[in-house]
């Protein structure tokens, strides 16, 4: 079995990929610590499974998993986040992932994610199954950040840890007038005036 690790930390990878190599002896891993690399290294080659954060320098990880499922559809997605699944899972589920775990989950989770990836399976936890569940049951209590595109997620994420129009131009290479008509958006659709009720809202909700 041959898996590629993404993650911008090296210990990160480095533990991943202990644990693997215990699971399975004889294992082939490789790493990348940036979205842009994960691309790249799809790109080249075949993969059994992807192993990747969502929260790398650089491009957005919805858009790198909107690349990889692009170059290379079959190959299953694990995606190990320090984000809360309520905050990142549906979007990166819809992306087309096949796993959404946080890295505070088990070793023994992440094998047996692993395990089911590989026998062609999905693994959602169960509070994965529940948000699922929600979003098709009741979609009429959507959370004002829920609103959001992709991309206006990501940019109201930005505007919350105080980042200025221009440093977000610079991050996402786009001009500042986009970056401008994204923050309207945003404003408009979670009905906020200023950049601290971002903020306010991003600190109750644990962003």
């Amino acid at each position: 079995m041959e898996i590629i690790i993404a993650d911008d930390h090296k210990m990160v990878r480095k533990g991943i990929k202990l644990i693997l190599e215990a699971a399975y002896p004889g294992i082939f891993v490789d790493e990348a610590d940036d979205g842009a690399q994960l691309v790249k290294k799809v790109s080249h080659k075949k993969w059994d499974i992807i192993i990747s954060d969502i929260s790398m320098p650089g491009r957005s990880g919805v858009d790198v998993v909107k690349d990889i499922k692009q170059i290379s559809p079959d190959t299953p997605i694990l995606v190990l986040s320090t984000h809360p699944a309520e905050q990142y899972a549906i979007r990166i589920i819809k992306a087309g992932v096949s796993c959404y775990l946080t890295k505070e989950s088990a070793p023994e989770e992440l094998v047996e994610a692993v395990e089911s990836l590989r026998q062609g399976r999905r693994y959602f936890t169960d509070e994965v199954v529940n948000l699922l569940a929600h979003t098709i049951d009741d979609r009429g209590s959507e959370k004002p950040h829920e609103k959001l595109t992709d991309k206006e997620f990501d940019i109201m994420k930005q505007l919350a840890l105080g980042k200025s129009v221009t440093e977000i131009s610079n991050s996402f290479s786009i001009s500042k007038n986009t970056v401008s008509t994204y923050k309207t958006r945003i404003f408009e659709k979670m009905q906020v005036l200023h950049v601290a009720d971002l903020i306010r809202y991003a600190v109750d909700h644990q962003f």
